[in-house]
């Protein structure tokens, strides 16, 4: 589809009559000069490439691409006059207090900071309480393969040296390996349970008992949290810190940079380094001492806070607890289903994703070919090539939120990409076929990306 700058000029209408200050106008300022219905048909024309939940069954594993009640952005509406800096912000902490002891409650955790912006940052919040309670006397960090990829990143950004624990044959932490490499200069083991092949980690309170015993802590990293709610508190399973993903489990719309929150829960022990401020009594407090510092301004990004406490009050347990249910039951549907046509290097029971690969298929059909023919039939590709640790995977979330009809028609779209594999290679070769925009150069676009109209 063309730029806007391509389409020529059309006269739009002039306000001659406004007075502006010339020192705020810009010079050879290059905006295209259309009219009103021009510009509207444009940008809803760009939008209408769009892929999103609200058009289509997008299963991007680790991502929980879900669909969120609309009345939660509304809510979230309600507060968007609230400036940070108001004096009267008394709703606004009963809030965030009772919001934190929603996340404790499914935890099993003592306090939560809601200050983290995203997962990321509530990685980085999380390890730098683990760097704050050892001080410089540990300084490693054990990671398994099957771990977030984020996770390396948070351990070496404060300070610390990855050490990375391999799988066993059925996707758990293998034990002989943890035990090799936990010694006294490990600070903690960082986990991601369910990890990224969906699976939850069937020795983990082995895994846990290890670390401790060896006077490490463990963090989890919770944004695989869909599958758990009602069922299991990650405090039971050996957890001390953990930080959740609003953005994926909590209502807000995940994906395209934001916003995004990660609030981080610790056990008793560690509360005194939560950052600051903390709510106490119902107002801000900095008095913390031990505290690791203020890891950013203001209420964190409130209106996600706004959307999951709606969401929690909407749901209420029981609710919570059939959207776990739901997540597992989709997952392995579809498991189960598409075994038969694709290679499933883990053949057990999944949580609310799993992991298929292009082994076996005909006519060197790869991953990336399956991913571009899903486009074709309306369906936004699975995450491919992820977990590293899977050859050609393809990582596929079908969340809680879709039914049974839509998951019945994405297997009968999968299972004639693999008829076409053996009989039609080709159409998978040159897929997408009725996009707007054909296959792309993926190297030449990561070398020498065009970041700009050329004019």
């Amino acid at each position: 589809m063309k730029t806007i700058f391509a389409k020529g000029n059309r006269k739009g209408h002039v306000f001659n009559d406004i007075d502006i200050d010339q020192r705020f106008l810009r010079k050879e300022l290059l905006i295209p000069d259309f009219c009103e219905t021009d510009v509207v048909r444009h940008y809803v024309s760009l939008e209408r490439m769009n892929h999103g939940v609200d058009n289509g069954f997008y299963p991007l594993g680790s991502c929980t691409m879900k669909y969120n009640p609309k009345v939660n952005e509304w809510a979230a509406s309600l507060f968007a006059s609230i400036h940070p800096l108001t004096k009267d912000n008394r709703g606004c902490l009963t809030l965030m207090t009772e919001l934190s002891s929603m996340l404790c409650k499914i935890t099993g955790m003592a306090e939560f900071t809601l200050s983290p912006a995203a997962g990321a940052h509530g990685e980085l919040t999380g390890v730098m309480i683990l760097r704050k309670h050892f001080g410089d006397t540990r300084s490693k960090i054990l990671i398994p393969d099957s771990a977030h990829g984020t996770n390396p990143a948070s351990a070496a950004l404060c300070g610390f040296s990855v050490v990375e624990i391999k799988s066993d044959a059925r996707g758990n932490i293998d034990l002989s390996d943890l035990k090799e490499k936990m010694a006294d200069d490990v600070a903690g083991l960082m986990v991601t349970n369910p990890n990224t092949l969906g699976l939850f980690d069937e020795n983990i309170m082995e895994v846990t008992r290890i670390v401790h015993e060896n006077g490490g802590l463990v963090y989890c990293d919770g944004a695989n949290m869909n599958p758990l709610l009602g069922r299991v508190r990650p405090a039971d399973f050996g957890a001390d810190i953990i930080h959740l993903n609003l953005h994926k489990t909590f209502s807000t719309p995940h994906g395209g940079g934001g916003p995004g929150s990660g609030p981080v829960g610790v056990v008793g022990s560690l509360r005194k380094y939560l950052p600051v401020p903390r709510i106490v009594e119902g107002t801000f407090s900095y008095d913390f001492p031990d505290s690791i510092g203020q890891m950013r301004s203001f209420w964190s990004n409130f209106g996600v806070l706004v959307k999951a406490y709606c969401y929690f009050l909407a749901l209420g347990e029981d609710g919570l607890y059939q959207v776990s249910e739901y997540s597992v039951l989709n997952a392995n549907y579809l498991k189960n289903r598409l075994k038969k046509t694709f290679h499933l290097p883990f053949d057990r029971p999944c949580m609310h994703e799993f992991v298929i690969c292009d082994e076996g298929m005909p006519n060197n059909v790869t991953t990336n070919d399956i991913a571009k023919r899903l486009i074709d039939f309306g369906i936004h590709p699975p995450t491919v090539y992820f977990p590293l640790i899977v050859k050609g995977a393809m990582m596929i979330e079908p969340t809680e939120t879709e039914s049974k009809e839509t998951l019945d028609k994405f297997c009968e779209v999968m299972e004639q990409i693999r008829r076409d594999a053996e009989d039609n290679p080709e159409i998978l070769k040159n897929a997408p076929n009725n996009a707007p925009v054909r296959r792309l150069d993926a190297v030449k676009a990561a070398r020498e990306p065009i970041l700009r109209e050329i004019l």
